[in-house]
């Protein structure tokens, strides 16, 4: 492992005197994810957060997950680096949008993914990560109508393995993955034949890789999974190589914890801007700063804490 540089020294030392926990995101550059004292997925950043008893919580990721911890977490101190690191899967719907999607299907349970905003994880009856997603759905009772939102990639998964036809699907997506075309993902698998192929569900390609001929049967070698599920289907299979179909970030974690196997992007492409604006020298000024601080106003905070908990109850 290298070593650390100044910057990434004075970011520790900072850390250090304000007591402050860093959480990043698999989809940060990798000198964020190095400082870090703990690298995730958005399901595993929530629980740190809960669990952490720092009275500083800094948030290296995109905007939503910095929401989360404060809600999670609302009488300590939560920064993020750079406000206005965004989501486009978060922005494809507004309260407006599902308040009226809402109106048009009384007595529909919402399922939100966890790449939501505050505002709308509190209008929501459960929010869900792409790894819990499958059991939070599984557990709602079959005669239920649902409202899944916002990602359309996901949502069509989760039907096609839960044959769930009541479930109803908003039409976002995240233009990352959205962007990881089936063409590209089949020119790197007839490449390299031994290879597993790790999709995460966002994407634009899952379906069309993903199934083989005839409904519900996977392709061979084909997985799709959470970040999180990605790093630990590595390090269990034995497969020597593995093409990663998600943000290129998580390749330096899994380069890193998974040393002597050889990840491949699916597409080189797939870059996520809105996590790349969080950089060391932010970090740094975050620290020495104290801001800028996340808020969330309290009645936001007390609806959305409920679909959280229950997420995080069924992750338990």
């Amino acid at each position: 492992m290298a070593e650390f540089t100044a910057l990434q020294r004075a970011v520790r030392h900072l850390a250090q005197e304000r007591n402050a926990v860093i959480l990043a995101h698999n989809y940060q550059v990798p000198e964020i994810q190095d400082v870090a004292d703990f690298v995730g997925d958005s399901l595993g950043l929530a629980i740190e957060a809960r669990k952490t008893d720092a009275p500083v919580i800094v948030m290296c990721g995109v905007y939503f997950m910095a929401e989360t911890a404060k809600i999670l977490n609302p009488s300590r101190t939560v920064l993020i680096p750079d406000p206005t690191a965004g989501c486009s899967l978060a922005d494809s719907i507004t309260l407006r949008d599902l308040r009226r999607w809402k109106a048009d299907h009384p007595g529909a349970v919402v399922v939100s993914y966890v790449n939501t905003t505050a505002e709308i994880k509190a209008e929501s009856d459960y929010c869900v990560t792409s790894g819990n997603a499958e059991s939070v759905v599984r557990s709602i009772p079959v005669d239920q109508e649902i409202l899944f939102l916002p990602d359309q990639f996901l949502g069509s998964w989760l039907k096609e393995r839960t044959g769930r036809e009541n479930m109803h699907v908003w039409m976002g997506e995240c233009h990352v993955h959205a962007g990881i075309r089936p063409e590209e993902v089949r020119a790197r698998q007839e490449a390299l034949p031994s290879a597993d192929l790790l999709i995460h569900p966002e994407c634009g390609c899952a379906s069309a890789c993903v199934w083989a001929n005839g409904r519900g049967v996977m392709n061979p070698r084909t997985y799709v999974l959470s970040t999180e599920g990605m790093v630990k289907h590595a390090s269990s299979s034995g497969a020597s190589t593995f093409i990663v179909a998600t943000e290129t970030g998580i390749l330096h974690r899994l380069r890193k914890e998974i040393p002597g196997r050889n990840f491949i992007a699916a597409d080189e492409g797939a870059v996520c801007g809105y996590m790349k604006q969080i950089t060391l020298e932010k970090l740094r000024a975050t620290l020495r700063d104290m801001a800028p601080t996340v808020e969330v106003p309290q009645e936001v905070a007390a609806k959305a804490r409920i679909a959280i908990d229950r997420m995080l109850a069924v992750h338990a």
